[in-house]
């Protein structure tokens, strides 16, 4: 086997790192978005009058936060279909890692929440505000900044863990990368083309990011004024 890096050998390979590529991206942003809509409901589990609810919500997002998101993947993937329910790598993947970040947005969500005054909400009640209208019009716009930062961060690890679905059969970046380096018996070009990728993404997301959290706290910040 030749020794050191081939220009050769990595383009030829690149058309399957990029077609790998997409399918990471787009399992990043389908668990993501699963992880906003679970973190949601695990907010206001949180927040019912129900002590009861409360107690399980908060055991249940405890447990998750608790447990690696690998060995989440494995129970998903080979433990529930002996109870029946069989689930494809791809929506094992996406359902595990939107049930495991949600439970940190969750939290998140949280924050920005306590983040808002008190004064608000006693204003709201005051003038006999719906709690929908609070929420919409005056609570979530003041909260949304607060939840910004910790949202970016939690979409970057989302996307930096995808190479863990690989365990399952996910054909992700880190996947391609195994089987092309098993195939060739070279793992130089490979391996390296997924840190130069995952750097590449990240890098801008997390600036745009950032970008983001400047540009409503402008905007914030002019509505105030």
């Amino acid at each position: 086997m030749e020794m050191g890096w081939r220009w050769d050998f990595a383009y030829e390979i690149l058309p399957q790192m990029l077609v790998a590529t997409f399918n990471t991206i787009v399992a990043a942003g389908v668990g993501y978005v699963i992880a906003l809509v679970v973190g949601l409901l695990f907010l206001l589990g949180q927040r019912t009058p129900s002590k009861i609810i409360n107690i399980i919500n908060r055991e249940i997002v405890e447990f998750i936060r608790s447990t690696p998101l690998l060995i989440q993947l494995f129970f998903v993937y080979f433990v529930l279909p002996q109870f029946g329910i069989t689930l494809s790598a791809w929506v094992c993947g996406m359902i595990t890692i939107g049930l495991h970040f949600g439970t940190y947005l969750s939290e998140v969500y949280r924050g920005a929440l306590e983040g808002v005054s008190k004064a608000q909400w006693e204003a709201c009640r005051a003038l006999n505000f719906s709690t929908i209208y609070t929420y919409r019009r005056i609570v979530l716009p003041q909260a949304f900044p607060i939840a910004i930062p910790g949202m970016g961060n939690y979409l970057v690890g989302i996307f930096k863990d995808t190479p863990l679905l690989s365990t399952i059969g996910v054909a992700e970046l880190f996947h391609a990368a195994t089987a092309v380096g098993g195939y060739h018996y070279r793992y130089l070009e490979p391996y390296t083309m997924v840190g130069v990728i995952f750097l590449i993404l990240s890098i801008p997301a997390a600036m745009g990011i950032r970008k983001l959290e400047k540009k409503v706290n402008l905007a914030q910040g002019k509505i105030k004024n």
